[in-house]
């Protein structure tokens, strides 16, 4: 076994042969998405959490390997690589570790410690070093030159020298960072000149905790009040101790010499190594919490992009105003654009009679199914006016209110001008309303993620691994609800396994040149779509009324004949087997594992041919808030209201009461049980009620439970 799968294997806890095959269909162009849903014989059933792991830790394996051979050059070069330094680097099981081994043969910058040696006093450096009978300070005198005039420039110089051989000294750096992680606390005090009743860090103020311990978003929280000046930040350990540990390795009499190896000690200390573990220790904890809330942050896009769709419906969308009056446009059950317009039905115009015609016009006009209405200004008094409609009996409208997080992005976005070149940025604002109702999926994967408005401190993290999380967020998702191959614009279909935004862009060109797509198979003629792009894509898009039933499935061309022969067996055909559950119950699943389908791949299509096609996601259900409750000014102690969960954090669940501010559900007050994570409780977009425990009108803060 090599070096690479038994340290993934040790790591990740998974099979080495397993780790060895996905790493084989990694390498092989094979995306997360085609692996866990069809090779989960030749990975042990992994699921794509445990894949990109996989391929996570392989990266970093291979980059440490570049990085110790990059070392290994170097000293070599220097031709001061010993066999025992070479196995010592080969060995390094972390890059801490190997930086410590290279340390005193890495080039370094004009440091003092540098210029002291070129003006000669290495010499005396390494005769103090030895700590013998000698006065260093008559020794020093010896050394006066153009640089060092005096025996007190001198002992600096030699300070400088001997600090560095301290700081360079590998148990020493091993003990001091074993300290450093875990005894070490993070401290954050005020910074002078910040005035505490306008600041938003004044819980900071005065603030200490463990680095380990500390939650990522309090972490964020005071990195972001350092950054921007509010706070001072530092890593304490118990200095005195420490030094105890260092001046016993290196000071040995009681001599004058001893003395100044103890001084550099003490400057070692001071200048080089609490400095580097400090750093150290602030980059592993922004390292952790980058890690948990970009973790939250997919998590809840994850969730808002799965939420339930409406499905394909004559939408009415308007986004709500005031002054500029609310924008309203119709759309068919595709999503295109049929009519846009301006109504006022609210203050200063106030045109409320000719508005409330002018929508059951449009209405009627347009066979309109369902209306939805921004969340944003005036969307509360929009929904209002909307419910006082007077429609005629037979009309059956539902009412949405929709989260409009990232419209404004979309509608000044490349794509929305693509989109509609001839309208402005409040008709694409009110189009993406009314889409993202129809199906959030197809429409949030338009907009940059981070505009959506999910998750905490998105802007503070390592932007690199938050695109990374959430781009695989967004494609998992995307193949997990399968795309309409007829329907599905070129930013949905970029995001299929395989494809990308230019295949995604010929097969839209090729199905606005020749039609509807009518089977699977018709994909070979799509420029650019080869025979390992068509493998990585089939299986996710589908083709409602396709003549092979199994196109509007998830069951993977490649096993059509295995599911054209258990219909033979049957003496059926597919549509018969897709329709009954006798004749599949019938069939003896296991008399057809053979190596290209094993037992897991029969379960799957098994399963799929008992609900061809089918949306995974959930219905969608009308919310209403409380109509007496408008602002945070009508809210009260005790009320008890309907609210819809619109972030998660570590620390709880921000709810949308209506009000315009969303109210705080802390993670101690969403059950009466301990809960280490709220999404154990509540998911993104959920129906929830909940109680007012405290309104802080002056600041804005809305606290409740959901202990009713």
């Amino acid at each position: 076994m090599n070096t690479l799968i038994s340290q993934v294997a040790a790591l990740t806890g998974l099979a080495p042969k397993y780790i060895q095959n996905t790493l084989d269909l990694l390498a092989e162009g094979a995306t997360i998405p085609f692996i866990s849903r069809y090779r989960k014989e030749a990975t042990g059933g992994m699921d794509e959490v445990q894949i990109a792991r996989v391929k996570k830790e392989a990266t970093r394996f291979e980059e440490l390997t570049k990085r110790k051979e990059a070392i290994l050059k170097s000293v070599r070069e220097q031709e001061k690589l010993t066999p025992q330094l070479e196995k010592a680097i080969q060995d390094a099981a972390t890059l801490s570790e190997l930086e410590d081994l290279y340390l005193p043969y890495k080039p370094k910058k004009k440091t003092k410690a540098q210029q002291a040696i070129e003006n000669g006093l290495l010499p005396l450096a390494q005769r103090i070093w030895k700590q013998g009978n000698d006065t260093p300070e008559t020794l020093a005198e010896q050394y006066t030159n153009e640089v060092y005039k005096s025996s007190a420039g001198v002992k600096d110089g030699v300070l400088e020298i001997m600090a560095e051989w301290v700081s360079e000294d590998k148990p020493v750096r091993e003990y001091l960072r074993d300290v450093f992680v875990r005894h070490g606390v993070l401290s954050a005090v005020k910074k002078r000149g910040t005035r505490e009743g306008e600041d938003v860090y004044r819980d900071y103020f005065e603030y200490t905790e463990r680095w380990q311990k500390i939650p990522s978003h309090r972490f964020l929280a005071c990195m972001r009040g350092a950054a921007e000046g509010h706070l001072n930040i530092s890593v304490q350990v118990d200095t005195e101790r420490s030094m105890q540990f260092v001046t016993r390795k290196f000071v040995r009499g009681r001599g004058g010499c001893a003395g100044w190896v103890e001084e550099a000690c003490g400057l070692a200390f001071d200048k080089h190594l609490q400095p580097h573990f400090e750093k150290e220790c602030l980059e592993m904890a922004r390292e952790k919490a980058d890690e948990e809330a970009i973790k939250v942050f997919g998590s809840n896009l994850r969730q808002l992009l799965l939420a339930a769709p409406l499905g394909p419906k004559r939408i009415l969308a308007i986004d709500p105003g005031f002054r500029t009056g609310c924008k309203v446009v119709c759309l068919d059950e595709q999503g295109r654009l049929l009519h846009n317009e301006t109504i006022y039905p609210h203050p200063p115009q106030k045109e409320t009679a000719q508005a409330a015609k002018k929508i059951r016009s449009l209405t009627e006009a347009y066979k309109i199914e369902a209306i939805a209405i921004g969340n944003g200004t005036a969307g509360r008094e929009t929904e209002d006016f909307i419910q006082r409609i007077v429609f005629p009996q037979d009309t059956s409208l539902q009412v949405f209110m929709v989260n409009e997080a990232g419209a404004s992005i979309y509608s000044a976005s490349a794509i929305a001008r693509e989109e509609f070149p001839q309208y402005d940025v409040t008709v694409r604002g009110s189009v993406s309303i009314g889409r993202r109702l129809m199906d959030p999926l197809a429409e949030l994967v338009k907009i940059d993620p981070k505009s959506i408005g999910v998750g905490q401190y998105q802007h503070d993290v390592n932007q690199t691994l938050l695109k990374d999380e959430l781009d695989a967020v967004v494609i998992s998702c995307v193949n997990s609800v399968g795309v309409n191959l007829n329907t599905a614009s070129k930013w949905l279909l970029s995001y299929v396994s395989g494809l990308g935004p230019s295949i995604a862009s010929n097969i839209v060109e090729y199905r606005e040149k020749n039609g509807t797509f009518a089977s699977r198979d018709e994909l070979h003629k799509v420029p650019r779509l080869g025979p390992k792009a068509f493998e990585q894509c089939a299986g996710f898009l589908r083709i409602p009324g396709a003549k092979n039933p199994l196109d509007n499935s998830a069951v993977h061309p490649e096993q059509y004949k295995l599911v054209e022969k258990m219909a033979a067996d049957q003496k059926v055909n597919v549509s018969d087997l897709l329709a009954r559950e006798d004749l599949r119950k019938a069939i003896p699943v296991k008399n057809y594992i053979s190596e290209k389908a094993g037992e897991a791949t029969l379960r799957d299509i098994m399963a799929e041919l008992s609900k061809p096609g089918r949306d995974p996601r959930a219905r969608i259900k009308v919310m209403e808030f409380d109509r007496n409750v408008r602002s945070i000014e009508d809210l009260q102690v005790g009320m008890e209201l309907n609210g819809i969960v619109s972030n998660i954090t570590n620390f709880g669940a921000f709810v949308d009461i209506g009000v315009k501010q969303d109210g705080l559900v802390h993670l101690s007050q969403m059950a009466d049980r301990f809960i280490k994570d709220p999404n154990e409780v509540v998911h993104l977009q959920q129906q929830v009620r909940v109680k007012v425990t405290e309104v802080d009108v002056a600041r804005k803060r809305i606290s409740l439970t959901m202990k009713l």
